[in-house]
């Protein structure tokens, strides 16, 4: 399957906050106040007002997203200097095809351009698919902060060059 993988458009607004409803849904029952987080999942493109969102599709069809937040932009767990990778989103029918990688990538080419000198994320290891390819990417954990809901979370960083993979 070809994927392109391109900036939000406001009219993959609905099927942009589809997917993310499609991609958290497995971790119901993890998450306490379950229906109050999915209702803030199911507005994922709102992102867009404060990230650069960045899609990949495949036959005109929106597979996955995630939100890239640029330095000097307030961004809550990070410094304002450092971007950081925002709800990194699969269809679960998409799953298997790298699209998680390319998003992440297209995260980390931002942060390259962007002149940064690292990028954050923050994630659980109940995102038992996610985590291990953040680390393979090169993600390190930094720190625990406050479990989101009850589920456990922490903050990684992957240090940048101009030659950032």
């Amino acid at each position: 399957m070809k994927f392109t993988i391109r900036d939000f458009q406001q009219a993959d607004a609905a099927a942009v906050n589809e997917v993310a409803i499609k991609a958290f849904a497995q971790f119901k029952g993890k998450y306490s106040d379950w229906d109050s987080f999915q209702r803030g999942i199911g507005r994922m493109s709102e992102l867009s007002k404060t990230a650069e969102l960045i899609v990949a599709e495949a036959a005109g069809q929106i597979l996955g997203a995630v939100g890239y937040v640029g330095p000097h932009i307030e961004k809550g767990y990070f410094p304002i200097e450092v971007p950081c990778i925002r709800m990194l989103v699969v269809d679960p029918q998409a799953r298997g095809n790298g699209l998680g990688r390319l998003l992440t990538q297209a995260c980390i080419d931002r942060a390259v351009r962007d002149g940064a000198s690292k990028i954050g994320l923050h994630t659980s290891p109940v995102m038992n698919v996610a985590l291990p390819l953040y680390l393979r990417m090169g993600f390190l954990k930094d720190h625990d902060i406050e479990p989101i809901r009850g589920v456990p979370y922490a903050i990684y960083y992957k240090a940048l060059s101009s030659t950032a993979n």
